[in-house]
């Protein structure tokens, strides 16, 4: 789910962006001497989401008076290495302040002051400002997958509807199939009953139907509670694809085959949305 938070406080700055993401991913941007609050700022955003993808800015503004500070050791193996990179690759030019300077992050040194505290509560006040966001979207969210799913409820109760057909279609496919024993000189009455049976497996959708409507329950019961359930909506998401797919195979009438191709599409549509939620 897509949002933004940012917070700022005593000259530190924190952004968090967030995308779609099936995934939980995170990137964090901070200043070198910001390291040891990668982990500890990582392990705060997981606590509030479970999957998406995150861009983490983190900066601590330097004070106009602060004192820079030359690491000559690490600047002076850095110049050595230069030297010798154009010695024995026999490069041009000259290797001077200009080059030094754009590696300056590597021995350029400054004492900037923060307080470790007022970080974290800034950290947390972005994390505060995203999760408002995506709440807000995901209340919008919430009621386009219902619409959708009261779209698909009202395509399983046309299948219902249509199953009277399937029933004719199955007694039809069955006198056909016994027109064609009974003209065989060697009767068989018990391949009669299993052709009957067989016939009736294959072609009846009356359990791929409720199914789908134990689906679509579970699927409105999950998006009234506020637990993470984003990759359980996936699975029940499949489950749905998977049911209408075998009610395809099964039937051979046009109304019904058109039915679940539109039914496709709707899941299709909530498989898509369903990405955005943790």
């Amino acid at each position: 789910m897509t949002g933004f938070g940012s917070a700022e406080k005593n000259g530190c700055r924190v952004e968090i962006r967030s995308l779609n993401s099936r995934f939980l991913d995170i990137h964090m941007k901070a200043p070198a001497f910001l390291n040891q609050f990668d982990i500890p700022f990582r392990n705060l955003l997981k606590e509030r989401f479970a999957r998406g993808k995150f861009d983490v800015t983190v900066s601590v503004s330097e004070s106009l008076s602060a004192d820079f500070k030359v690491n000559t050791d690490i600047a002076g193996r850095l110049y050595a290495a230069f030297k010798k990179v154009q010695e024995d690759l026999s490069l041009p030019g000259e290797i001077d302040i200009n080059t030094m300077a754009g590696f300056h992050p590597m021995y350029l040194e400054t004492d900037i002051t923060y307080d470790a505290d007022t970080l974290y509560e800034v950290f947390k006040m972005a994390l505060d400002g995203l999760s408002e966001m995506r709440s807000s979207e995901g209340g919008c969210l919430a009621v386009e997958l219902l619409r959708l799913v009261d779209s698909l409820t009202g395509m399983n109760d046309r299948i219902k509807d249509l199953k009277g057909d399937v029933i004719r279609e199955i007694g039809e496919k069955f006198n056909e199939k016994m027109k064609v024993l009974l003209a065989e000189k060697d009767f068989d009455s018990n391949r009669i009953l299993q052709e009957a049976a067989l016939m009736a497996i294959k072609l009846d959708i009356t359990e791929e139907i409720a199914r789908i409507d134990s689906h679509v329950k579970q699927f409105r019961e999950m998006l009234s509670g506020n637990a993470i359930i984003g990759r359980k909506l996936d699975f029940i998401v499949q489950e749905l694809n998977r049911e209408i797919n075998t009610i395809t195979s099964k039937s051979g009438d046009y109304a019904l085959t058109s039915l679940t191709v539109e039914m496709k599409s709707v899941i299709e549509k909530i498989k898509e949305q369903v990405q955005n939620i943790q």
